[in-house]
C-alpha cells in the first residue's frame, strides 16, 4: 500500500506500459486516473483486472494531442484534490522511409509523442500541491541512439528527454521529474511495428536476449 490515497494520472493508460503503470499504482492503493483515447474494450479489460485491487480507477478518455481534452482530463481529474504524480506513456508511431514522411504523419506523431507531454506537464504542474510530486515521462532508447524509418519518433522522444531534462531543473526539489527510456517490449504498440514488412527488432541486439515486459519498466 505505498502510495495508499495518493493521486496518480496515466495517460495511454489502458495499453501496454501505461496499462502496467496503472495496475501498479491499483496494486499499491492509488487512485489512478485512467487515460485513453476512447477505448471502451481497453478500459473494460483493465477495470476487470484491477477489480481485486486495494486501488481505485477513474476513467478519463480525451486526447492528449488537444489542448481542449486536455484541459477537461486535468480539470476533472484534480477538481477537488492535488495530482501527486503524472505518468505520460501516450504514444504512437510508425515505420515509414524519411522522404515518404508526410506533414499529416509527422504532426501526428510529434502532437501525440511530444506535445502532449508538454500539455499534459503544464496541465499537471499547477496542480502538484504536495512536496513530493512526481513526473515520469515515457521517452525511448531511440530518442537517443535513432533510427532509420522511425524520424518522426525519434525526434519526439529525443524532444521529450530534453524537457524531461529542462523541467527537472526548473520545478526541483518540489517536484521531481524524469525520463525512462525503454527499449523493445513486449507490447501491441511492438506487435503493431512488428507487422511492418521488412521491419524486425533483433533478439541478439538485447542483452537479455528477449524483449522486456512492460510490468517491468
Amino acid at each position: 500500500m505505498r502510495f495508499r490515497d495518493l493521486r496518480v494520472l496515466v495517460t495511454g493508460a489502458t495499453s501496454g506500459i501505461g496499462k502496467a503503470s496503472a495496475l501498479l499504482f491499483a496494486r499499491h492503493g492509488a487512485c489512478v486516473g485512467v487515460n485513453h483515447l476512447h477505448d471502451t474494450d481497453g478500459w473494460e479489460a483493465l477495470t476487470q483486472e484491477a477489480q481485486s485491487l486495494p486501488g481505485t480507477l477513474i476513467n478519463l478518455p480525451g486526447d492528449v494531442s488537444k489542448r481542449k481534452d486536455v484541459e477537461g482530463i486535468f480539470n476533472l481529474f484534480c477538481l477537488k484534490e492535488p495530482l501527486n504524480v503524472l505518468v505520460n506513456c501516450a504514444g504512437v508511431s510508425q515505420v515509414k522511409p524519411f522522404l515518404e514522411v508526410s506533414d499529416a504523419d509527422w504532426q501526428w506523431i510529434i502532437n501525440t509523442d511530444l506535445t502532449s507531454v508538454y500539455m499534459c506537464c503544464q496541465e499537471a504542474i499547477p496542480n502538484m500541491t504536495s512536496e513530493h510530486a512526481v513526473i515520469i515521462n515515457l521517452a525511448s532508447e531511440l530518442g537517443i541512439s535513432g533510427r532509420a524509418k522511425f524520424a518522426p519518433y525519434t525526434a519526439a522522444k529525443a524532444g521529450v528527454i530534453a524537457l524531461t531534462k529542462s523541467l527537472a531543473m526548473e520545478f526541483a526539489p518540489r517536484i521531481r521529474v524524469n525520463a525512462v527510456a525503454p527499449g523493445p517490449t513486449a507490447t501491441p504498440f511492438l506487435e503493431r511495428e512488428m507487422s511492418t514488412p521488412g521491419h524486425q527488432e533483433d533478439i541478439n541486439d538485447i542483452p537479455l536476449q528477449r524483449y522486456a515486459r512492460a510490468e517491468e519498466w
